[in-house]
């Protein structure tokens, strides 16, 4: 009302124009706000979507939002035509996304810094244990974050936090439940934030024991003087508010002495209020109250109705009024001179053509201060510290005792005056004393309070830290091989664990890893009974041999990661996998090119001959072993690995494992044999359809194929995985990527020799020639 009347009496700003606006309540359901952003667009009456039949008096801004839930109520339909919609409420980082809310703009500044200035002031005061409410809204889970972080940097410990959730506010057995909380804490210090529709409850109710014997640390966000006039005042005494800094704007404490109900009949909403605020009524006749005197004047309400200085959301509201007052200057101006012939007429003051004025507005104040709406050019909120006095006779008043100025230079920003703060009634008393209200709180309402719990948020503190019971206001950490117990004041000590033979997972792959060995074995033993059959002596009898002595071992290797990590285990855990597979996958690397050198040696005058029945391939397969031994041995010279530790994972649990030391040379190591298999891969794929006798090109490519995706699935889960699971994808790994080989090569092998020995003859293969 002060902007509207101060813009219209300037001949400046709108001249030969008069603002007005219209009032809409603020409801709290989301079918409601939209049926009043109907009404809004269509106009009293009937409402019909897209229609508006009022030719005079239509708005074409809107001015919203304590909350951001309701700008993004009314933000789903009013964005559909494109309304600007200018915020008052807190910032909202959500809010800024062009995407979502193109057309709103927020008004108020960021305030990115209230979790360093209300940690300063923990700081200053040696608060080290402190306990956080907040409303359950994205906004304050972010406060909650950022406050979090700059108390564990500042040495400051989480006692408690605990949401207020909006759906739950009138049951009394939540707030029996939070009230019980809150008293059994030993933090006397707590910092809640939030939007004042959540956070109600706690200033109307009349258990008001749990909130006196506490410092609270606000913000202005949540006005704790704003209140019905039954509420003791005594619940927040001595309370510190961070509020928004503001400038006085002049003629805004005689615009508050001089406005009336009489003078202004229409405002039903001020007519409301002043017969609320002084107990009257305007109609002769009412037996509900004495008549309102002509006299009265708001400058004699207390606090609880009307604080005479300009509070931080009308001060916003102020600037917002006026920031649509220059748009709309310049947008006519701009129009004005482009079409002369409007003659100012506003007929065309459309809603969508304000955007790119309103984007670039900045202009300075009644009050001398810079205002602009792009979030990029605002700067970071700066506070006042006020102090929350209620006085024995149900007065109130709001005392600045300091201040916090976020850019100022380093140990100037935090300003306090001690001498000026007026404490809580009990602060300073000892536990003991304040034992007596006890039962006023506590377990006449228990058994109630237990049935609520399954709809209750849980108190969550910092994993690592318990308070001192010997004070209320310290707290300490635990050590590494310990955690906190469930009431965060006794540290336990973690229990080691690891992958063992006992347990169901350890055996189960300890079970497997050795049945496979096994069986690989009775496989070499009937290749050597059968050495002399055309199937074992085709590609190479002497790799066959090799590459089944290297599988069985490499079944066993995996029994290396099950048990109690120690130092000769962990050296040979990598170590030995490694050089066992590379001797397989080389024996497979030698087999498909003793394949190719076969069908070449068919061929007349061909060279290849000579290499045929040589020692070449075995000569391969010791030269490949070789370059990984090399590998290995500087692995474990430069950075071997060890056993270690893992206190982090877990919190309750201190993990066993194998530091592998350079993660370079593990991933060398296995980047090694990656590429012998994929050069095995190669060579039996391109050799698959020779025609050879017991040609093992197709058995090795599908072998290949099985072994590579096992390995490639294997990275990323072993990269996701800690401790004991950790271990056992590797095992698991290993013992897949061996048996994929066995199988797919030898199993067709032993079904020849074994179940039909009549095709692993020499007259056989003389009846049925190579096509």
């Amino acid at each position: 009302m002060l902007a509207v009347e101060e813009i219209n009496r300037n001949t400046k700003l709108l001249p030969n124009m008069t603002l007005g606006f219209h009032i809409f309540n603020a409801y709290h359901k989301d079918e409601r706000t939209l049926e009043s952003s109907v009404v809004w667009l269509s106009g009293q009456g009937p409402t019909i979507p897209n229609y508006n039949c009022e030719r005079q008096g239509k708005s074409i801004v809107v001015i919203e939002g304590a909350t951001s839930e309701l700008t993004i109520s009314m933000g789903s339909l009013l964005e559909l035509y494109r309304i600007p919609q200018v915020t008052y409420g807190l910032f909202d980082p959500f809010l800024s996304d062009p995407v979502q809310f193109p057309s709103v703009y927020q008004m108020a500044p960021r305030d990115t810094s209230l979790p360093l200035a209300m940690v300063r002031l923990m700081v200053h005061f040696k608060w080290t244990w402190v306990g956080l409410v907040a409303s359950d809204d994205p906004r304050s889970e972010k406060f909650l974050r950022d406050l979090q972080e700059e108390m564990v940097r500042n040495d400051v410990c989480v006692a408690f936090i605990q949401k207020i959730f909006t759906g739950l506010t009138e049951d009394n057995h939540y707030i029996y439940y939070f009230l019980n909380k809150l008293f059994r804490s030993k933090a006397r210090v707590i910092v809640i934030d939030g939007n004042t529709d959540t956070l109600l409850t706690l200033r109307v109710r009349e258990v008001a024991h749990a909130l006196v014997y506490r410092m609270w640390i606000t913000s202005s966000h949540w006005d704790i003087a704003k209140k019905p006039g039954y509420v003791y005042f005594d619940n927040f005494h001595g309370a510190l508010i961070f509020a928004d800094q503001t400038s006085k704007i002049p003629g805004f404490k005689h615009f508050l002495k001089t406005i009336h109900p009489a003078k202004d009949p229409e405002n039903i909403f001020l007519q409301s209020f002043w017969n609320s605020a002084f107990g009257c009524t305007s109609k002769v006749g009412r037996v509900d109250g004495a008549v309102c005197s002509p006299n009265a004047s708001l400058d004699t309400l207390g606090l609880s109705y009307l604080d005479m200085t300009m509070s931080h959301q009308s001060y916003t509201v102020y600037n917002a009024v006026y920031a649509i007052a220059w748009a709309l200057h310049e947008m006519f101006l701009v129009r004005s001179e482009m079409e002369s012939n409007r003659n100012g007429n506003n007929s065309g003051a459309y809603p969508w053509k304000l955007h790119s004025f309103l984007k670039n507005i900045q202009f300075n104040n009644s009050a001398g201060n810079h205002v602009v709406l792009d979030e990029k050019k605002k700067s970071v909120a700066n506070y006042d510290i006020l102090n929350y006095v209620a006085f024995g006779n149900d007065t109130e008043v709001l005392v600045k005792v300091g201040e916090f100025i976020s850019e100022a230079p380093l140990g100037q920003a935090f300003i306090i005056q001690e001498k000026a703060i007026v404490w809580p009634r009990t602060w300073g008393e000892s536990e003991r004393e304040r034992k007596g209200i006890d039962r006023y709180v506590g377990r006449e309402t228990e058994t109630e309070i237990d049935k609520e719990k399954s709809l209750l948020s849980h108190t969550k503190t910092l994993e690592s830290q318990i308070s001192n019971t010997s004070s209320l206001d310290q707290c300490m950490k635990c050590p590494e091989d310990q955690y906190p117990n469930t009431e965060k004041i006794q540290c336990l000590p973690k229990r080691v664990i690891y992958l063992t033979y006992e347990e169901t997972l350890g055996m189960a792959l300890a079970s497997i890893a050795a049945s496979f060995s096994l069986l690989t074995a009775l496989v070499l033993w009937v290749f050597v009974k059968h050495k002399d059959t055309p199937i074992v002596k085709a590609n190479n009898r002497d790799l066959s041999y090799i590459l089944l002595f290297s599988l069985s071992l490499c079944f066993l290797c995996s029994l290396f990661f099950i048990g109690r990590p120690s130092a000769i285990n962990c050296l040979l855990r990598q170590t030995t996998f490694g050089v066992m597979f590379t001797v397989a996958i080389s024996s497979i690397l030698a087999k498909t090119i003793t394949v190719v050198l076969a069908f070449r040696a068919t061929r007349p005058g061909s060279r290849s001959r000579r290499w045929v029945g040589s020692r070449t391939p075995i000569s391969l397969v010791v030269f490949c072993t070789l370059i990984q031994v090399m590998l290995c041995a500087i692995w474990l010279f430069l950075s071997p690995p060890f056993p270690d530790a893992d206190t982090y994972s877990d919190p309750e649990h201190i993990i066993l494992e194998c530091n592998e030391g350079s993660l370079i040379a593990f991933y060398f190591v296995l980047g090694y044999i990656a590429f012998l298999a994929l050069g095995s891969f190669t060579v039996a794929f391109l050799a698959r359809n020779l025609p050879d006798t017991f040609n093992e090109a197709k058995f090795i490519t599908f072998s290949m194929l099985v072994f590579c995706s096992v390995w490639l699935s294997f990275l990323p889960t072993y990269q996701s995985t800690k401790g004991k699971m950790m271990v056992a994808v590797e095992v698991f790994s290993i013992l897949s990527s061996s048996a994929g080989l066995l199988g797919c090569i030898f199993i067709p092998k032993c079904y020849v020799i074994l179940l039909q020995p009549q095709k692993n003859t020499n007259k056989f293969l003389r009846n049925n020639p190579i096509s």
